[in-house]
């Protein structure tokens, strides 16, 4: 008998795990989505920026959906109040998504067409830092820092609930989009209304 009510969960939540990859685009601001970014914990992580990861002016004032640290997936320490004063994406993204996959090629070439005027960040969680480097490697989206956000810190920061999704901040860390783009098509467009 107790077999019957396990079997189904099992499969409900095997289910939920396959969707939560590929679901449909959405493109809510934050402020129709319930609760704005900032009213999440800071995550805590090293100290240091990374003067290599395209950032902002760090002498901009930053926004609370910024003030944190991390560790990227090689090793170095990540501020992200160094990405303040310029447009970010933030792409959220699992090791053995498909999804997230698909997106990266674009996801890289809008982040080299960006240089210098927007951010472009991977937040990788949902699986460990092998597996993460892994996925960088693979993808070819190496030139782009990647966050390894193994806790889930960075994703509860913003409330993030699935892999393969965006969020796109204004220059004042504004969320102006945040959802699913397959195959990453529509960031150019969402990008450069925020750098034109």
């Amino acid at each position: 008998m107790r077999a019957r009510v396990l079997l189904p969960a099992a499969l409900a939540a095997a289910l939920l795990t396959l969707t939560a990859c590929g679901s449909d685009e959405g493109s809510a601001p934050a402020g129709d989505t319930g609760v704005p970014p900032s009213k999440a914990s800071s995550p805590t992580g090293s100290p240091a920026g990374s003067p290599d990861s395209g950032s902002g002016s760090l002498g901009a004032d930053v926004p609370e959906a910024l003030d944190f640290t991390a560790t990227t997936v090689d090793g170095k320490p990540f501020d992200a109040k160094t990405l303040a004063g310029r447009p970010t994406v933030l792409w959220f993204w699992a090791p053995w998504c498909p999804t997230c996959k698909g997106q990266a090629a674009e996801t890289a070439k809008v982040a080299a067409a960006n240089r210098g005027k927007a951010n472009v960040v991977g937040v990788a969680g949902l699986d460990k830092g092998a597996a993460m480097r892994d996925f960088v490697s693979d993808t070819g989206t190496d030139t782009i820092p990647h966050i390894s956000d193994e806790k889930g810190e960075v994703w509860k920061r913003f409330e993030i609930t699935q892999q393969s999704y965006y969020v796109i901040l204004d220059r004042t860390g504004k969320t102006v989009y945040e959802g699913v783009l397959p195959g990453g098509k529509g960031l150019a467009e969402k990008l450069s209304a925020l750098t034109g």
